[in-house]
C-alpha cells in the first residue's frame, strides 16, 4: 500500500480510534532539540537503550497527533507525568506500549484508552503465568489449547483493558475475563466498552475504549522514520487491509460479580 505524505492532512472525525506503529532506531542518539525541557529532564539518567525507547516513544506521540490533528509535529506534545493526555493540541487521549524495537501510540478523541503490544514469535513460560494469573476458566481453555498465540492474545487484551481503566497489573489481571471465542467480561458496568485484536509488522495488537458509538474496527498505522532528531513529518501509511477481530464486551455487576 502506497504511503502517504500527509503535507495536506484532512481534519478527521473526532471520534475515530488510530493506532500509530513505528520501529525504534538501531543506532543510539543524543537528545533532540525537540524535547521540551521535562522530557529533558525525565531523559538525562536513561541509559542508551531506555533512552532510545523514550525518545522514540515520543517521537512517535508527535507523529501521531499530527496524523489525527493535521498541527505539525513540533507543536504537537503530551502532557507532562505519564502521557495519557495531549497538551498539545488538546481533546486527545493517548496509550503507549513497547516491545522488542517497536512502540505503538493509540489516539482517542474519548477518555478510556488502551493498547499493547506483544511479538508473535515471544518465546515465554505463558503455561506458568496462565497459572498464576488468569481466571479458572481462562486457565482451562487455554491450557486444554496449548496454543501460545491465543495465550497472547488474552494477555494483551488484559493489558489494554488495564492501560485504558488506569491500573496497573499486580491484583487486576482478573478484572477481565477471556472465553475461548474472544468474548470479554469486565467489571466496569455502565460504561461502553470496545475491544479489537490484530497482527501486524509481526506483532499481536490489542486496542480498548471506551466511546458511545460502536466504531467498526480502529484505523492502523505504520509511521516509517525518518531523522528523529529533527521534527519533520514522517511518512504514514494506512494498512487498510489488516483485518481486526472485534471481540464483545460485557460487563458484570456487583451482583453478578459477587455470585461469579
Amino acid at each position: 500500500m502506497a504511503g502517504q505524505s500527509n503535507d495536506s492532512n484532512p481534519e478527521p472525525a473526532r471520534a475515530s480510534i488510530s493506532v500509530w506503529l513505528g520501529r525504534q532506531p538501531l543506532e543510539p542518539y543524543d537528545f533532540p532539540d525537540w524535547l521540551g525541557e521535562y522530557e529533558r529532564e525525565v531523559a538525562s539518567g536513561m541509559a542508551t537503550g531506555r533512552l532510545m525507547e523514550y525518545v522514540h516513544s515520543r517521537w512517535l506521540i508527535r507523529q501521531g497527533l499530527y496524523g489525527v490533528s493535521g498541527r505539525p509535529p513540533h507543536l504537537c506534545q503530551p502532557v507532562h507525568g505519564r502521557p495519557v493526555v495531549s497538551a498539545e493540541p488538546e481533546g486527545w487521549f493517548l496509550s503507549l506500549s513497547h516491545s522488542h524495537g517497536m512502540s505503538a501510540c493509540a489516539i482517542s478523541s474519548h477518555t478510556g484508552i488502551g493498547v499493547d503490544i506483544e511479538p508473535v514469535f515471544r518465546d515465554s513460560s505463558w503455561r506458568k503465568i496462565a497459572r498464576r494469573w488468569f481466571t479458572p476458566a481462562e486457565q482451562d481453555w487455554l491450557l486444554s489449547q496449548s496454543s501460545q498465540e491465543a495465550f497472547l492474545k488474552v494477555w494483551t487484551l488484559k493489558e489494554a483493558w488495564l492501560k485504558a481503566t488506569r491500573r496497573g497489573i499486580a491484583g487486576n489481571l482478573r478484572t477481565l475475563e477471556v472465553t475461548a471465542n474472544l468474548e470479554l467480561t469486565g467489571d466496569r458496568p455502565g460504561e461502553n466498552w470496545h475491544a479489537a485484536l490484530t497482527e501486524a509488522e509481526g506483532f499481536m495488537i490489542a486496542v480498548v475504549w471506551q466511546d458511545e458509538s460502536a466504531e467498526a474496527a480502529p484505523e492502523l498505522h505504520l509511521v516509517h522514520n525518518n531523522d528523529e532528531a529533527h521534527m519533520r513529518p514522517a511518512e504514514l501509511e494506512r494498512l487498510g487491509e489488516q483485518p481486526w477481530v472485534i471481540c464483545p464486551v460485557k460487563q458484570l455487576s456487583p451482583a453478578q460479580e459477587a455470585r461469579a
